[in-house]
């Protein structure tokens, strides 16, 4: 289909394209609703099967046209997240937001370089920018899901709060571990590959406080909803434009964007008109997204690129946690890795010293079926590894279940 369609005009290539990217997302959310998985998942294997490497529906030159469909999505995304930000709901939130953002960020990205150097001894500028790439939390996929169960509540607010901050900070990151890479290659460190980015983001930010004071100040008593959308979709599309062209994110500008105007306007309204806009382009971004996957490199990935996944969710986990609890009292490892995998418990604990997290080397690697201790001896907080029977617990609490019915 896809060379039948580079045959015909660019029109008729283009709408038929649309017409396929959109189908597919819908057929294949059909069976992610009967599997309770979210639609996200069906819109990227989606992607997956109607791209370059399966059945080839979408033309390749198309898929690469398509890439302004990320910065709509995305823009759009954080004018939504941007509601979130409100004075009140800050209030609540408080200043913790912040503190879980910096620990689960940045926690995650000392984690994931140490890990990767250390323990598949790859280099240390290959390790610093992979770390710092994973400092970062797509929103794309937490606020369709959310929107999709339409989830509410203290805990989604500071969700979604943490999801936006936590790209300033990749950001900011991932530029000085752009510069500390270059000085290492002997190019030396290089200001402005480190200030311009972050000034570029700052102008990017005043940019949407601006279109968010403009939007308010236009909103009138007799002005429809129609022309408020209309209005608002010219900002946020002007807005990404504008950051497109010095090669940043129009995530952060345009989540200002929102922000504001909620915060002046005190109008939530206009959100739950742009809600009703945007799954069309939603399920495109992310059918495109599946499209965009290059499948012969996932072979290639092997045990690094998996392991890089479990060690970022975890460095995140751990660092949210942390900045929640007033103390850390014991770590525990369980179930099938925490239970099983040695070198995945010294990873994890590699670079935590600082929170009192003491590995001892021989316990961990010792083989046993019981519930043990492996911290060093002598130190308070303790390390443990506590085996786990699924099989026996669901039988137990069925045998309760089939008594209580009978008695």
């Amino acid at each position: 289909m896809a060379d039948l369609l580079c045959r015909s005009s660019h029109t008729m290539e283009i709408l038929i394209s649309l017409s396929v990217v959109l189908l597919a997302g819908f057929l294949l959310t059909r069976l992610t609703k009967l599997a309770k998985l979210p639609d996200v998942t069906g819109y990227i294997i989606a992607g997956i099967l109607i791209g370059p490497h399966i059945l080839k529906l979408v033309p390749p030159r198309m898929i690469e046209d398509m890439g302004f469909i990320s910065d709509i999505a995305l823009a759009f995304i954080a004018f939504g997240v941007g509601r979130f930000f409100r004075k009140e709901v800050f209030r609540e939130t408080g200043f913790g937001v912040i503190t879980i953002t910096l620990m689960e960020s940045l926690l995650a990205g000392v984690i994931v370089t140490l890990s990767l150097h250390y323990l598949f001894h790859l280099d240390w500028d290959f390790s610093l920018l992979l770390g710092a790439i994973g400092t970062a939390t797509a929103p794309a996929s937490t606020t369709v899901t959310i929107r999709q169960y339409h989830a509410r509540g203290n805990f989604v607010n500071i969700l979604l709060q943490v999801v936006a901050l936590d790209d300033g900070v990749c950001l900011i990151v991932y530029s000085i571990a752009l510069a500390i890479v270059n000085a290492g290659d002997g190019a030396g460190v290089c200001v402005s590959e480190i200030v311009l980015p972050i000034i570029f983001n700052i102008l990017a930010l005043a940019l949407g406080f601006v279109g968010g004071f403009i939007l308010s100040r236009l909103k009138a008593p007799k002005r429809s909803d129609d022309d408020r959308v209309i209005l608002t979709i010219s900002l946020l599309l002007g807005i990404a434009g504008l950051c497109v062209a010095v090669d940043i994110s129009p995530l952060l500008s345009c989540m200002i964007f929102g922000t504001t105007y909620v915060n002046l306007a005190k109008d939530r309204e206009l959100f739950k008109h742009l809600d009703r806009l945007s799954p069309p382009i939603f399920s495109l971004f992310f059918v495109v997204s599946g499209m965009s996957l290059d499948l012969s490199t996932l072979g290639s990935m092997g045990v690094i690129g998996a392991s890089y996944f479990v060690i970022r969710i975890l460095g995140k986990y751990i660092g949210a946690y942390l900045a929640v609890v007033p103390g850390l009292d014991a770590l525990v490892f369980t179930a099938g890795i925490g239970e099983n995998s040695a070198s995945a418990r010294e990873h994890i604990c590699r670079g935590l010293e600082h929170l009192g997290i003491r590995l001892d080397p021989v316990k961990n690697h010792a083989p046993s079926r019981a519930p043990r201790e492996i911290q060093q001896d002598g130190v308070p907080l303790k390390i443990l590894v506590l085996p786990t029977n699924e099989e026996l617990q669901i039988a137990l609490e069925t045998k309760q279940i089939i008594e209580g019915h009978n008695g």
